[in-house]
């Protein structure tokens, strides 16, 4: 059996179409990897193919150093026994390999569905590249059909949140405004709440990513703007590639 059956006959065996596409551009994802790199591990459904893949490969000898982007992403590479360090201590990442809720053809992302947007955003912006991985459904003419989450500190958030309507109607957006998970606040790992903005179709994302960053009380938004550098997407013909790999 070569190295390379060996690694494959490891990985997760996803059994519906979808996931199968998503693993496909996971798969594609980790073939820039290379033995020493220091890497950004994602968060979602998309990711965790490229986490499990990594692991395969891990234990075949592939020897990196990674910061998981969520606590979800930290047990599955802890469960896989891939090395892990804190960004303070490697300062500078080789690539981060991530997921997206939307994309369009400017690599303009939305990003946070799972709720780690914060950390994802931190550990991008600390990367040289960043590679989305995701299935061909996620690529849009114009972002805004999945709803923008905005993470924001507990105290007043309702204060937050009529402010955050203000920033999208100076931006020229409109659009329901609504605590994740209701009466049962969703939290996230850094002890926030997200507000999720259902604008339907997006105005001007540099003017509203801005906008919304003045406002006291939100901690990061889900817009990426500027981060990924290229994007693999998996579709029912095959691979599609975008930017620079």
């Amino acid at each position: 059996m070569t190295e390379q059956a060996s690694w494959q006959d490891r990985i997760l065996k996803p059994d519906t179409a979808v996931e199968q596409m998503k693993q496909k551009a996971a798969l594609r994802a980790l073939e820039e990897v290379e033995h020493g790199m220091r890497l950004g591990l994602g968060t979602g459904s998309t990711a965790r193919y490229f986490v499990d893949g990594l692991g395969a490969k891990v234990a075949d000898g592939l020897d990196v150093v990674c910061v998981p982007t969520s606590e979800a992403t930290r047990q599955q590479a802890e469960s896989l026994n891939i090395k892990l360090a804190e960004l303070d201590d490697l300062k500078r990442l080789d690539i981060t390999v991530d997921g997206a809720d939307e994309l369009d053809d400017a690599l303009r992302l939305i990003k946070g569905g799972g709720g780690a947007l914060l950390r994802e955003k931190i550990v991008a912006a600390a990367s040289d590249k960043m590679i989305v991985i995701a299935d061909d459904s996620k690529k849009v003419a114009t972002l805004g059909a999945f709803d923008l989450p905005v993470e924001v500190n507990m105290f007043s958030h309702g204060t937050s949140a009529a402010a955050i309507g203000d920033a999208l109607a100076a931006t020229d957006n409109q659009g329901a405004i609504s605590l994740r998970g209701g009466d049962s606040p969703f939290i996230t790992d850094g002890g926030h709440y997200i507000y999720d903005c259902a604008l339907g179709q997006m105005n001007d994302p540099e003017a509203l990513a801005q906008a919304l960053l003045t406002v006291p009380g939100v901690v990061e938004h889900g817009l990426f703007l500027g981060y990924a550098t290229a994007a693999i997407l998996a579709g029912t013909d095959g691979l599609i590639e975008m930017g620079d790999l």
